[in-house]
């Protein structure tokens, strides 16, 4: 089984936690709470590049290994990275969970090392008409991201734990 986790940070108090699956070379489960936006959809995608150093900006595209247009999870035409939109509720939080088989943990096109994208507004999903919609989704800015890092869920529990327990330096 491979997992990888991705913590979203960013400067404007959006926080994440997202954790992958995938048994063999089936599909990948992704589960998550993201906390601090705003209430609606918000596009959800993994993009080409695990580089944070410029903040979400430094991402890249979403990751599109076939060279396709924008669309929905379940169109087959569609980037890998297209996750569609999360919901959040009105207390600025979103729990989910996503099953997909574009987005896998090992092999040539493995999302691991790339990151997670949580943007402003809705994933029109390529079907909103906006110049946008085929290339993003006209998702808006990126409000928090984080890289995937593979097999990492020991160290993150290690992280939290120190963290709560007050022995983080």
């Amino acid at each position: 089984m491979g997992k990888g986790v991705a913590v979203l940070n960013s400067s404007e108090g959006v926080k994440g936690t997202i954790f992958f699956t995938q048994e063999g070379d089936g599909v990948t489960t992704v589960t998550g709470t993201v906390s601090g936006l705003k209430p609606g959809l918000h596009g959800f995608h993994v993009h080409a590049l695990g580089d944070t150093t410029n903040g979400c900006m430094s991402t890249g595209p979403h990751f599109n290994p076939d060279g396709k247009q924008h669309g929905a999870p379940e169109d087959a035409n569609r980037h890998a990275g297209d996750l569609g939109n999360i919901i959040v509720g009105d207390d600025g939080t979103a729990t989910f969970t996503i099953t997909d088989c574009q987005i896998p943990l090992s092999g040539p096109n493995s999302i691991v090392g790339r990151a997670v994208v949580v943007h402003a507004d809705p994933d029109d999903l390529g079907k909103g008409g906006h110049e946008l919609s085929l290339a993003t989704g006209n998702a808006g800015g990126r409000v928090a991201c984080g890289k995937l890092r593979k097999d990492q869920l020991t160290e993150l529990w290690s992280y939290l734990l120190a963290g709560i327990i007050g022995l983080q330096g």
